[in-house]
């Protein structure tokens, strides 16, 4: 067997390499000529950076924006200019009909009522995550989607990524016996943003009041704590965790930085921190075991094996990077078929940010009625942790984690 013969077949056993769909995988619907017509509801940077993944994908017409500022959709039309805007969601579902898809990305606090009115107008939903800023609010809007017949898509974005789908495997067959895991969310940046037109500062800055917010553990965490979730089948059952104002000391009460300890019924343990004050390291995720580590960072993989771990043979031929002072083996989009055409390294990386992935998959559900990458329900188990972990950090005392 020539070496180029033994990687193809290596790389198609060891399956969790292949990071990276083929068009098919991910555009069924290419091929049947099918339109969707999309509404984006909230138009502020997470609804402009939708709208910019959406338009990447021919077969999706933006063809309503919507958001009670007027400049927020004067900036979201400069992108999808024959989009019809609307300063009320429900006008937009009532005169807009053609629009078989929503896509909610209000503040968090905002959710609820978008999500019920269109699943009630019989739309298509992908709600970003985290869904919902209280408990009460999550599982009334998960009893509204169970009684929907369309389809609803929590956007936690994990369980769309490639690289975290094709990783999440080995967890159990390459790591074995779980011993840790760690994740972080660093940025220098403040949350306190300039009102825009038609909003107040206290709605501009909603991220910075505590009435409404559920802080880094829950805007940002449970995107994280989900991907945990996810590869582990269970949910913590304990958090603990401490945070305070270490930078930004403008009057705010909502924690800059936070450190938390997630904790699983068979004392394994999550530990995660999140700071607006310090961009060291980014935002990734690390799983431990006995017989190695994975470490991903939303847009690369690798995998790192323990010394004593077992070999298989394809690890002579894997691409390697040197992380800090490891070797890791860089998990390779395409794998087999870059192989085949001896061009791995022409696969590492993703070439498209999560989001891309996540409206993918709800776009496929639509139109194919492929299952859905995350359920409302998973998406509401998520946020919960989120918000219970907040609480965590606000009162500063272990909360245990209650789902149901």
């Amino acid at each position: 067997m020539d070496r180029r013969a033994f990687i193809g077949q290596t790389l198609s056993a060891f399956g969790g390499v292949a990071l990276l769909p083929t068009a098919a995988d991910l555009l069924p619907f290419l091929q049947q000529g099918i339109i969707v017509k999309v509404g984006v509801v909230g138009t502020g940077r997470h609804g402009r950076a939708i709208i910019t993944e959406l338009q990447k994908i021919p077969q999706v017409e933006i063809a309503a924006v919507c958001d009670r500022s007027e400049a927020r959709l004067a900036l979201a039309t400069q992108r999808a200019q024959s989009a019809a805007t609307f300063t009320d969601h429900t006008v937009m579902l009532e005169q807009r009909p053609d629009v078989t898809a929503i896509v909610v990305a209000t503040p968090t606090h905002l959710h609820r009522a978008i999500v019920e009115d269109a699943l009630a107008a019989g739309r298509h939903v992908y709600c970003e995550a985290p869904i919902a800023s209280t408990v009460e609010d999550c599982r009334a809007m998960v009893a509204a989607a169970t009684s929907s017949k369309t389809i609803c898509q929590a956007g936690f974005q994990g369980r769309s990524n490639p690289t975290y789908k094709r990783a999440q495997p080995l967890v159990r067959t390459e790591l074995r016996d779980l011993v840790s895991m760690a994740g972080q969310w660093h940025r220098k940046t403040s949350w306190r943003f300039p009102a825009s037109g038609g909003d107040s500062g206290e709605q501009a800055n909603w991220r910075l009041d505590p009435a409404v917010s559920i802080g880094l553990a829950g805007e940002v965490g449970a995107q994280q704590f989900d991907v945990a979730h996810w590869w582990r089948g269970s949910y913590p059952t304990r958090v603990a965790g401490r945070g305070g104002v270490r930078h930004h000391k403008d009057g705010r009460t909502v924690a800059d930085t936070i450190d938390l300890d997630l904790i699983w019924a068979d004392g394994v343990a999550m530990r995660y921190s999140a700071t607006l004050a310090n961009s060291y390291g980014g935002q990734w995720e690390v799983v431990n075991g006995v017989n190695g580590s994975i470490r991903l960072n939303w847009t690369h993989g690798w995998l790192f094996k323990e010394a004593d771990a077992p070999t298989q043979g394809w690890e002579v031929y894997a691409t390697r990077q040197q992380i800090f002072s490891e070797e890791g083996i860089v998990l390779i989009a395409n794998a087999t078929q870059l192989a085949e055409q001896g061009n791995l390294q022409a696969g590492v990386g993703l070439p498209h940010p999560s989001l891309y992935y996540a409206l993918m998959d709800f776009l496929k559900s639509v139109t194919d009625g492929a299952p859905v990458a995350c359920s409302l329900a998973e998406g509401a188990r998520a946020s919960i942790v989120g918000i219970l972990a907040n609480q965590a950090i606000v009162t500063g005392r272990d909360v245990a984690v209650t789902l149901e």
